[in-house]
């Protein structure tokens, strides 16, 4: 597991409506990557797009059923065995998107 990949929960979800959902690992590849670690944090995916400079949006070309926005406003902590489909990889320029949407998320801009 690493930062910048796209799961899907096979698990019913209660914040999510008690359904699936997509999620995008957000936490750093140390803790991602590591066995010892059971959880990770996590942007979860909404097929809204609100336009929001915390969101990302993301589409088909990025594994998705459709268009979709990583909301980093509601960051998750998640098991790890529970991110149980692998969907895909963000893209270099993705991941860039996404960090300066969790600087915005977290008030760490100036």
């Amino acid at each position: 597991m690493n930062r910048g990949e796209i799961y899907r929960t096979q698990e019913k979800i209660p914040e999510r409506g008690h359904k699936p959902g997509f999620y995008v690992v957000v936490s750093r590849n140390f803790i991602a990557g590591n066995d010892d670690v059971s959880t990770v944090i996590c942007a979860p995916v909404y097929s809204e797009i609100l336009g929001l400079q915390s969101e990302v949006v993301l589409g088909t070309e990025d594994g998705l059923p459709r268009d979709s926005s990583i909301r980093c406003d509601f960051l998750t902590l998640m098991f790890k065995r529970k991110l149980t489909h692998f969907v895909g990889t963000l893209t270099v320029a993705k991941v860039k998107e996404l960090d300066h949407a969790l600087q915005y998320a977290l008030e760490l801009i100036h």
